[in-house]
Formats: C-alpha cells, sequence, structure tokens
C-alpha cells in the first residue's frame, strides 16, 4: 500500500505541476490531491520537494515516451496527428488549466538539478520523436522533432491563455503541411 501512496504523490504532482508550476507545487497541496496519509510525504520522499518533482518529472518523460511508442511505424502525419493529440487531451481535460509539466518545471524552478532533468526530459522525447520521424522518411528528423517540440509546448500556453484550442490547431495544421 505504501507503493500506492507515493504512485498517487508523483501523479498528484505531476497534475499540480501542469497546473501551477513549481512553486505552486507544495507538499500539501500533493498530499490533499493525493488523499496520501501525511507522514508517506516524509516517507517517500525524504530529501523534499526536489526529490517528489525529481520523480514527477521521470514519471511525466516516460508517459510521453510510452504515447510516442505507440505511434511506431505511423507516416509523417500520424506521428504529427499523435503527438499533437496528446496536447490536445491535456488541454481538454483540464479545460485549459494544465499543460505540460516538465516545461512547468523548466520555467518555474529555481533547482538547477529539476531544471537539467527536465532538459534530459525533452532530450529524450526529442530523440525518440526523430527516431519515429526518420523512421517515416522525414528529412532532418531531429530538426523536425525540435520543431514539433517547441511549436506544440508554445501551441499549448496559447491555447491556455485563449481558452480557445483555435491558435492550438493552427500549429497543428501548420505541423502536418511540413511534412505533407
Amino acid at each position: 500500500m505504501a507503493s500506492d501512496a507515493r504512485e498517487r504523490m508523483v501523479r498528484s504532482a505531476i497534475i499540480l505541476l501542469a497546473q501551477h508550476g513549481y512553486q505552486g507545487t507544495s507538499f500539501s497541496e500533493v498530499l490533499s490531491h493525493s488523499q496520501a496519509p501525511r507522514g508517506s510525504i516524509y516517507h517517500h520522499f525524504p530529501d523534499g520537494k526536489d526529490q517528489l518533482i525529481a520523480a514527477a518529472v521521470e514519471v511525466a518523460g516516460a508517459n510521453a515516451v510510452a504515447v510516442l511508442d505507440a505511434l511506431e511505424g505511423l507516416p509523417a502525419a500520424g506521428i504529427v496527428d499523435g503527438f499533437m493529440a496528446m496536447w490536445r487531451a491535456v488541454l481538454e481535460r483540464s479545460e485549459f488549466s494544465a499543460g505540460c509539466s516538465v516545461l512547468a518545471v523548466t520555467v518555474s524552478s529555481d533547482s538547477a538539478a529539476a531544471v537539467e532533468q527536465a532538459g534530459g526530459v525533452f532530450r529524450a522525447w526529442t530523440t525518440r520523436l526523430a527516431e519515429l520521424l526518420g523512421d517515416a522518411g522525414v528529412a532532418e528528423p531531429e530538426s523536425f522533432a525540435t520543431l514539433m517540440i517547441a511549436a506544440s509546448e508554445g501551441a499549448v500556453v496559447l491555447a491556455r491563455a485563449e481558452h480557445d484550442l483555435a491558435p492550438f490547431e493552427s500549429v497543428h495544421r501548420r505541423l502536418l503541411a511540413v511534412v505533407g
């Protein structure tokens, strides 16, 4: 059962990071959201908040790679659609209140280690996307993978700010146009 509490706290941290950023994700909010016992926070994360955030970034990164893995073998347009569908689902499920927890750590954490870890997650996403895109015949797949990540992250931010999928869909259409 203890690992269940840890898992719930990590999942809650991912959600809270995506909604409120690093500074807005406190132990008390994670406990409230996860409904984990108060003592479990220090049992599972004795090194404090940064340890919890590191676990959340690791899991969020792995979750996205799992989504990418499911796109293996698709044509380039299917890869773009699948990647964008992941972010569209975040926006729709949260009613525009959440974005990317990894981006949130990158832009709101004062911890160099947390930002470095987030950079590693973005590199892993870029590498996996580039593999998929290369297999699908996209020229310069690393460059296009970087473009997809940067464009989708920006599109999520614009959609959240405007409470509207229009900017997100515009970016999606442009990415599809590039891969033909």
